[in-house]
């Protein structure tokens, strides 16, 4: 069974769209969505610096944008199962055909916008805790007034909250962990970003919506979500509340996932699968001369769901 993934922030690196601007029909995309967006994607994934692409605003409509233009790209293709992580779920519901691409993108940009001003309001962050014994870790975050953003699955999860949570965190740390503060602009999925669901919300009323045509798990319980608007539902409150991707890595493992293909920018997500998903192959995505050998190996990996009905 295939499994196509789409990045969330983070994923981002200076000019990692320049070789899909050199692809034209890739370039004839990366336009379209720029007009959807709002934003010219094709100057912020080649010229723009680390800095600027930081910022959650333009990161996010960013990913979405060049996660869409490879998907596109990529031609017909059968994914068992479709998810993103974090904002990546935009661009997995677009995949999904829950949401037009153009749809996706104004509502990204949207997304983006809302958690740039709630982040605004208070200073806080972000922590990334490797290894520890989960347990521990957990109830080194709680203690702390955290919440557990990310659960990453085997050693990674994300603590976030406000920059003074934080140092407690560093001065209590979890024994046999590493500790490391990420470069973001707030503390994403939890209830510090309470007001860019509202406006979130807002945004979203009365955007067509289709249902699924591939399996599309939930960063909410890892769950297959079973129409299109609790699909969009899902999404717009997710911004608040836990990544759950050990959970979505468990129910491709449940389904039974050979191949799990990740778009653009790659890398984030097939190393985590490497160490959660043993034995399932992995292909990282992250250049249009990738393109034939990605479709093959999704021919490969459908083929075999095809085969086992």
């Amino acid at each position: 069974m295939l499994a196509i993934v789409a990045p969330g922030q983070g994923a981002q690196t200076p000019g990692f769209l320049a070789p899909w601007l050199a692809d034209p029909a890739s370039a004839r995309l990366v336009e379209s969505y720029s007009a959807a967006a709002g934003l010219d994607l094709a100057h912020y994934g080649t010229e723009a610096d680390a800095d600027t692409i930081r910022d959650t605003a333009i990161a996010q409509p960013l990913l979405v944008g060049a996660a869409l233009v490879a998907a596109a790209r990529l031609g017909e293709v059968a994914p068992g199962i479709v998810a993103g992580h974090s904002v990546g779920e935009f661009a997995a519901l677009a995949i999904a055909g829950v949401l037009a691409p153009e749809d996706a993108l104004r509502l990204v940009r949207e997304r983006g916008l809302a958690m740039a001003e709630a982040s605004a309001a208070r200073p806080t962050s972000m922590t990334a805790v490797i290894g520890g014994a989960a347990d521990e870790v957990l109830a080194a975050i709680d203690a702390a007034g955290l919440t557990a953003a990310n659960n990453n699955g085997s050693g990674q999860i994300v603590a976030a909250g406000t920059v003074e949570e934080l140092e407690a965190l560093a001065a209590n740390a979890p024994r046999r962990a590493r500790l490391i503060p990420l470069s973001v602009a707030g503390a994403f999925h939890t209830v510090h970003m309470a007001p860019a669901v509202a406006r979130l919300a807002s945004a979203a009323e009365g955007v067509a919506v289709s249902e699924p045509t591939s399996s599309l798990l939930s960063n909410a319980d890892g769950a297959v979500v079973a129409s299109g608007a609790d699909a969009l539902e899902r999404v717009v409150n997710q911004v608040a509340n836990p990544v759950r991707w050990d959970l979505c890595m468990a129910e491709m493992a449940a389904a039974g996932v050979t191949g799990l293909l990740e778009l653009p920018p790659s890398g984030t997500l097939t190393g985590i699968a490497k160490r959660n998903l043993k034995g399932v192959e992995l292909f990282s995505l992250n250049t249009p001369d990738q393109l034939d050998d990605a479709a093959e190996f999704c021919r490969v990996h459908a083929q075999s769901t095809a085969e086992s009905e």
